[in-house]
């Protein structure tokens, strides 16, 4: 579902300590770390600036593939010296095989590790992203839907969540999350344009046409859209050769 998350942190150095120890716990290595970026995969961090703060008001959940890697998860990140946001136990409220362990990074950001039956190991499990009107931020995912392999699953007063391969998002009602850049994985070319298409089409903000990011790798084929919060959400298709 997400081809990569993208947080902006406000002591770089800090925040890859984090999440190199927590994300270690979980068998997730760095895959990249650069002057510019760090990055496990999925899940990637940059230095915010004064032009782009730092990431606000978000939950993201990891997933774990047992209920003792989210012990170690815990475990890491509070022996570490990070606060603890919740310790590990299940959660039946969210389904009766859930397991979670929570802390907070540098930037107070809710981060989680979580296993249950159906989670799918080494990535970004969902995300809970705070909107200021639920019901735009729904309509403007109703139009991305068809084309970043989600669709509508659930839906309560507060908040309402979209799902797909392997992953979900919540959007939840309260002051918006902000520094945040969400990408899903597309298709094909096709689904990049289609998308771009429709949400400008509907009003939304262009931040970026669909075409070639080469400075990325060669074939990443990519388009962006701003939310109705000013997430900026992208499609990607990557193709080589």
């Amino acid at each position: 579902m997400f081809d990569h998350v993208t947080v902006r942190v406000s002591d770089r150095g800090e925040s890859e300590r984090f999440y190199a120890a927590v994300l270690a716990a979980l068998d997730r290595p760095p895959t990249y770390s650069g002057e510019h970026l760090a990055e496990w995969n999925d899940f990637s961090l940059c230095q915010a600036t004064r032009a782009c703060p730092p990431t606000k008001r978000l939950h993201v959940g990891f997933a774990a593939g047992s209920p003792q890697q989210v012990d170690a998860f815990w475990e890491s990140g509070t022996e570490a010296g990070f606060l603890d946001d919740g310790r590990p136990g299940l959660r039946p409220r969210y389904r009766d095989d859930y397991y979670g362990g929570f802390l907070r990074d540098p930037d107070g950001n809710s981060v989680e590790a979580v296993h249950h039956a159906d989670v799918r190991p080494g990535g970004i499990d969902h995300l809970w992203v705070r909107v200021a009107d639920l019901d735009a931020s729904r309509g403007f995912y109703e139009v991305a839907a068809p084309h970043a392999g989600i669709r509508l699953v659930d839906e309560h007063q507060d908040r309402v969540r979209f799902a797909g391969d392997g992953g979900s998002m919540s959007l939840v009602r309260g002051p918006s999350t902000e520094g945040l850049h969400i990408a899903f994985a597309a298709s094909d070319d096709g689904a990049v344009e289609a998308f771009h298409s429709a949400a400008t089409a509907a009003g939304y903000a262009d931040h970026g046409a669909p075409g070639e990011r080469p400075q990325y790798h060669e074939g990443y084929y990519a388009a962006y859209v701003l939310d109705p919060d000013g997430t900026n959400v992208e499609l990607v298709n990557h193709h080589r050769g």
